[in-house]
């Protein structure tokens, strides 16, 4: 439990992602199994722990802490974890179990025992452990990892390439005794045990204008790009699976999609929902449907899923990532007339003499859910990764709006002594802040020390970890903020919701009185 409590901390201030690789690398070189198959389960998201839940924690840190204390405490610090980890007092003799058995311990004991391990394990462990053991318990671990990068470390410990680990990814279980051992060069590589794998898909590299005088317009296909989320389809003896782009098993959230999937191959597409006209609707419809197992009747009715298919990669036992992009479109579209038109069409190809003509289709799309454009080579195979040169995405660009700040919440991990997430509004007719929106990234250390400063400074309420900041027409902090597009939302006060907003530029310099208003926004608005 040392060493993974170790890699955490660390991982937690290495901010630079090959700083991340050598730790990850030396861990898996360093610790036997089953440890380290558990640790990348823990890192990669495929640990289920069971019994051990934020309400449960604070019920057993309330036995041993008065209840004013820790909610100062709480105050302070910003993070549960964190807090009961320092706050805690062990009784008992300090131990060093295992990793693997620390999680068999949890799982065994099931919801009702969970209390009474995780109260021993607080009581036997130091505080670097403690913490790991938060962490793990609730999922939580906030060190910056993603399951690419987890898979990636483990590629380079192996020496293989990482999309070989994605493949057999869904075949496998923890603690991965047969992946570590092929990596390691004691056993041949593990047999893909999964029907319907993932297959990695292929990306796009951002378009430099500057770049397209030397590109022969010839030679390349274009087809919008779509604000959904990019997905893959697979179909295999009968078994069917909806990916994300990194690989994850999203088929419990799209029961609708999955149903009508009864063909053995593998589309690439991207995953959209259709509004009350039949149309594609805007990304905050789709929203609805994701990061869940399971959805029901009313929901999947309200807004039905549905893929736009860009390419196939598969078609029965054919792999066809080899082939040009032209003959995989022109397969695509064969394929695509024996499956139901309401769950899987076609991406449309763009027609275009030049670059000039393909800019004015890029800057007044026909659709408000259109982001920008895609360019694909014809002649390019489907490698996976992200390939210089035969795909481009040629994005619109960001919106941009002036907006006040108006509440600060301490952030996580090493930002977690900082206030680094941020709420901002707008003005309403009668002068009233409305928020539109949070930001947590966009803006240079320097400028978060400085921020902070101004938090701490103008804090006017506090809300646990939450600042309300002062913000009036003649005082306060006005954020520029970048965003890609707006959807219409019942959820929020302003009736809108912001896609990937981010701090584009700080505005000491402008007093609140002058930032947008909320009627600005409404007329960005997609018509309804």
């Amino acid at each position: 439990m040392r060493r993974f409590a170790e890699l955490l901390e660390r991982l937690a201030f290495t901010p630079q992602r090959l700083g991340k690789l050598r730790l990850l690398r030396d861990y898996f070189a360093a610790v036997p199994d089953p440890d380290r198959g558990v640790a990348l389960a823990a890192l990669t998201g495929d640990l289920d722990i069971r019994g051990a839940k934020p309400a449960m924690l604070r019920a057993l840190v309330a036995e041993r802490v008065d209840e004013e204390l820790f909610a100062l405490s709480y105050d302070y610090v910003g993070d549960l974890a964190e807090t009961i980890v320092l706050i805690w007092e062990p009784q008992g003799a300090l131990a060093d179990p295992g990793l693997s058995a620390t999680v068999g311990r949890l799982n065994a004991a099931g919801r009702t025992g969970a209390p009474a391990v995780v109260r021993d394990l607080l009581d036997a462990l130091d505080t670097p452990q403690r913490y790991a053991l938060l962490k793990l318990a609730t999922g939580g671990l906030r060190v910056g990892v993603s399951a690419r990068l987890a898979k990636q470390a483990l590629a380079d410990f192996g020496g293989v390439e990482v999309t070989g680990i994605e493949e057999l990814w869904h075949g496998l279980a923890p603690p991965y005794t047969e992946l570590f051992a092929w990596l390691e060069g004691r056993a041949e590589k593990p047999v893909q045990a999964a029907l319907a794998p993932f297959r990695p898909v292929m990306l796009a590299t951002p378009l430099d204008e500057a770049e397209l005088a030397a590109l022969d317009p010839a030679a390349f296909a274009a087809e919008w790009k779509w604000d959904g989320i990019r997905v893959q389809a697979t179909g295999e003896g009968g078994e069917r699976r909806l990916y994300s782009r990194t690989g994850d098993d999203i088929s419990g959230a799209f029961p609708d999609v999955l149903a009508q999937l009864d063909f053995d191959g593998t589309l690439d597409g991207e995953l959209l929902v259709r509004g009350a006209d039949g149309g594609t609707a805007a990304f905050g419809d789709l929203q609805q449907r994701l990061n869940r197992k399971t959805v029901g009747k009313a929901l999947m009715g309200r807004h039905p899923a549905f893929v736009r298919a860009y390419d196939l990669l598969q078609a029965g036992a054919k792999d066809l990532r080899p082939l040009p992009f032209a003959e995989r479109r022109a397969r695509l579209e064969e394929f695509l007339t024996g499956l139901d038109p309401e769950r899987f069409d076609l991406s449309p190809l763009l027609a275009f003499d030049d670059w000039d003509a393909l800019a004015k289709l890029r800057a007044e799309p026909p659709h408000p859910v259109i982001e920008g454009l895609m360019l694909k080579r014809l002649d390019s195979a489907y490698v996976p990764g992200r390939p210089k040169g035969p795909w481009f995405k040629w994005k619109r660009d960001p919106f941009l709006i002036d907006a006040v700040l108006m509440y600060a919440q301490r952030g996580h991990g090493k930002r977690s002594s900082f206030y680094s997430d941020y709420t901002f509004g707008v003005w309403t007719e009668d002068e009233t802040l409305v928020p539109v929106g949070k930001a947590y990234f966009g803006f240079t250390d320097e400028e978060l020390k400085r921020i902070d400063r101004f938090v701490r400074d103008n804090t006017v309420e506090r809300f646990g970890p939450v600042r309300s900041v002062r913000a009036e027409p003649a005082f306060g902090l006005v954020l520029e903020v970048a965003f890609e597009g707006l959807n219409r939302s019942g959820r929020h006060k302003s009736g809108v919701a912001m896609r990937f907003p981010r701090v584009h530029r700080l505005r000491w310099d402008k007093p609140p009185a002058e930032a947008d208003r909320l009627l600005t926004l409404q007329a960005m608005l997609p018509p309804e």
